[in-house]
């Protein structure tokens, strides 16, 4: 949970420049107004193609970290063999801050589990730093958040999308692990993933690709998970689908859909108990989604069917769906929070699931909106105020 004084910045911080210090973030404005007024409006936004007038920087050289500094937005400059170019060496998260329904203050969905997650994915790069104080970093973010509030379209659906990032700055062609890096963190004013409503899509599995392995980097948020998905996702775009759902083994286990989680409400066959059910984490292979594991804990804590972890293959749905037990499945991610799904092309053939959005689907989007956007309490430190 993110101390009481993550909502200022903390000019009397003790924090060493071994790690990010918030005390020492600077704060330059933009003067041109110019991007701000040409903003389109909320009802047009496209999801990441709008972004914000500020950014935060923050550089690790020669075994420290420099002050933070707050800065209009621009480009980076970079050595043509940093080692980000060359190797991939970099990650990101994606998060969101929000424009309270209830009061109008800004807030943010759970960022310790980013600032971890983030932490993750830096320590399995081998990149300097990973040891930075969360809390710290937070500091500097919230800063950024209240600097470009306006930007935040107020109404429920829209939000500032997050994105932190860090990449290697080495200037070296040899293959090593960095000596520099560069975290910065832009933001974008983001609408409704759904514009008319709920639309569950059609998936279709791959068996020639495979998104992550056990001992790779599948549990980590690092850029080379994304750009291999690029042709499977185009040619599930061919077959009238809109995302590949991502098999491993020759069981045939499912682990994800596109770049979300994803989780199946069915009648266990065994049991013959509803049970809501996603991939565990234990195999590496799986992305521990904040939107996964507030899903995970929300319907536990309701009590009313049981919550599995454990790996479910494409035998066991195409059977629950053929003896009718298969009720409802959906993605969970930050982006969309759930996506219905409507079937899964496997094979040549169609496992029809439903056209209509399911009443849990409905529930999730509800309890998890609702404590993102103030109206709902939620459990402890979910809804952080800035």
């Amino acid at each position: 949970m993110i101390s009481s004084t993550f909502r200022t910045v903390a000019r009397g911080s003790t924090t060493t420049r071994r790690s990010i210090c918030s005390s020492h973030l600077t704060i330059e404005r933009t003067t041109d107004t110019t991007r701000f007024e040409q903003r389109p409006p909320k009802e047009h936004l496209q999801f990441g193609t709008t972004l914000s007038d500020h950014m935060l920087m923050i550089e690790w050289h020669q075994q420290q970290w420099s002050a933070p500094r707050i800065v209009p937005y621009q480009n980076l400059q970079l050595s043509p063999a940093a080692s980000s170019l060359q190797y991939g060496l970099q990650c990101f998260e994606g998060m969101k801050a929000y424009k309270s329904l209830t009061d109008d203050s800004l807030r943010m969905f759970r960022p310790d589990k980013n600032m971890q997650r983030l932490a993750n994915s830096m320590d399995r790069l081998q990149m300097p730093g990973a040891d930075f104080d969360h809390d710290e970093l937070l500091r500097c973010i919230a800063e950024l958040i209240k600097i470009d509030a306006p930007w935040i379209p107020y109404g429920e659906g829209y939000s500032l999308y997050l994105r932190p990032t860090v990449i290697a700055t080495t200037k070296a062609l040899g293959l090593a692990a960095p000596d520099s890096i560069l975290l910065y963190v832009i933001t974008s004013p983001v609408g409704p993933y759904y514009k008319t409503g709920f639309q569950p899509i059609r998936l279709m599995t791959s068996t020639d690709y495979v998104r992550a392995w056990p001992g790779g980097t599948g549990n980590a948020k690092v850029g080379g998970n994304y750009a291999p998905t690029m042709k499977p996702q185009f040619l599930a775009a061919e077959h009238g689908c809109s995302q590949i759902l991502w098999l491993f083994g020759e069981n045939e286990e499912i682990t994800e859909v596109g770049a979300m989680n994803v989780f199946f409400y069915l009648i266990n066959d065994d049991t013959q108990r509803l049970e809501l059910v996603t991939a565990p984490l234990t195999r590496g292979d799986i992305l521990p989604g904040v939107t996964r594991d507030s899903i995970l804990h929300l319907a536990r804590s309701w009590g009313d069917f049981d919550v599995s972890e454990r790996y479910v293959t494409m035998a066991e749905i195409e059977k629950a769906a053929k003896d009718g037990r298969l009720i409802e499945a959906f993605g969970a991610g930050t982006a969309a929070v759930v996506t219905p799904i409507s079937s899964i092309r496997h094979k040549g053939k169609d496992i029809d699931i439903s056209t209509e959005t399911g009443e849990l689907t409905r529930r999730i989007w509800n309890e998890i909106t609702g404590i993102q956007y103030g109206k709902i309490a939620g459990p402890p430190g979910w809804s952080v105020k800035l």
